[in-house]
């Protein structure tokens, strides 16, 4: 589970096999999950945040945006 980034509790990662699907990234904090599309950033799912964390994490990973993405390319475009 390649890990892109640990952001105060919340981790941003991906898993090996995402390289099927378009750009995203899944973020966990204690037993909550959530998962973001990328280009442009959009909750697809989330399990155990509240919307008050979502808006929270969603901030994270807009600001972070550009990074996830680069990263998700170094990672999986080859």
């Amino acid at each position: 589970m390649p890990k892109v980034k640990q952001i105060g509790p919340y981790r941003l990662h991906f898993f090996s096999a995402d390289r099927l699907e378009p750009p995203h990234v899944h973020v966990e904090r204690d037993k909550k999950t959530a998962k973001f599309w990328l280009e442009p950033v959009r909750l697809a799912n989330r399990r155990g945040f509240t919307e008050s964390d979502i808006r929270k994490v969603m901030a994270i990973v807009v600001e972070n945006e550009s990074e996830i993405v680069r990263v998700w390319h170094e990672r999986f475009d080859h």
